[in-house]
């Protein structure tokens, strides 16, 4: 799964900006866009890359503030309408004018984001465990943990800290899985100490009770999808998307609409679990078609 280290500008200018760029083995393959959650990076979707690469031109960006991506001085712009056009930036930047929109939680958020400001851009959206009613519960769980920036002396202590905070999303993980998730979540300092490989100000936009990285009303944006190609993929354990608002999503979604539920996994699925990887796959086959002649 070799790809490119693509660096760019934010929309803003001020920021330097990286994104994995994984190349498709023929010409004409559909671009997609994988975009992360809150408080993960580009690695969030290796697993899933494994599945896809090759196939697709994949293309993973770090957020700014996330992974290889340069910290924003000012936090009030960590938020995903901010976010939304440095995707733009760097869509543009490589020449994609056509692309299927994979958003894990925030970026399901910047997808509809996205597709209000450009909506002639989206081949298709996949939203993994997010939509435009977020739960109470979900949005209080994460303020707690999000911006604990605190420095682990080791990738095991690390991977107890991945467990301490998402346990209930992922019961049947061992510690492989917890090592990996850590892996894919923080980063090794040069004093061999690890830390969460995010900025902490990001947390500044989870204070309060309505959080500014999230809309106060997203229907209206759901509604803007319109008659795209929809998958979305659900934790049965997520407390953050309910099964209630999946059934409403399809029903105001007048066009292609499929839903897979995860068992025993909640807030997100990895994207490597069977059910995800079959749905996904097969919505890729048939919604989102190759332009090779």
């Amino acid at each position: 799964m070799d790809y490119r280290l693509h660096r760019y500008r934010s929309a803003c200018g001020r920021l330097d900006l990286a994104a994995r760029d994984y190349p498709a083995r023929e010409a004409g393959a559909p671009d997609l866009l994988l975009m992360h959650g809150l408080t993960r990076n580009s690695a969030d979707f290796e697993p899933l890359a494994a599945h896809l690469a090759g196939r697709y031109r994949l293309i993973v960006p770090d957020q700014r503030g996330r992974g290889l991506s340069q910290w924003d001085p000012e936090p009030s712009q960590y938020r995903p309408d901010v976010y939304a056009q440095d995707m733009l930036a760097l869509l543009d930047g490589l020449g994609v004018t056509r692309a299927c929109l994979i958003g894990t939680s925030m970026g399901g958020l910047m997808a509809m984001v996205m597709n209000a400001l450009r909506p002639e851009l989206a081949a298709g959206f996949v939203f993994n465990d997010i939509g435009p009613v977020l739960d109470p519960a979900g949005l209080a769980r994460i303020q707690g943990y999000v911006g604990a920036g605190r420095t682990m002396a080791s990738w095991q202590e690390a991977a107890a800290r991945c467990r301490a905070v998402n346990a209930a999303a992922f019961p049947d993980f061992g510690g492989a899985d917890w090592l990996s998730f850590a892996r894919r979540t923080c980063r090794e300092n040069a004093d061999g100490t690890v830390s969460f490989a995010y900025d902490p100000a990001i947390s500044q936009g989870m204070d309060g009770d309505t959080p500014q990285t999230v809309p106060p009303d997203l229907w209206p944006l759901w509604d803007l999808l319109d008659a795209a190609p929809v998958l979305v993929v659900r934790g049965a354990l997520s407390d953050l998307l309910s099964a209630g608002t999946v059934r409403e999503m399809a029903q105001r979604h007048a066009g292609p609409f499929a839903a897979v539920e995860v068992p025993r996994v909640g807030h997100a699925p990895i994207l490597d679990e069977l059910p995800a990887v079959a749905a996904i796959s097969a919505f890729l086959r048939e919604q989102v078609p190759s332009s090779r002649t």
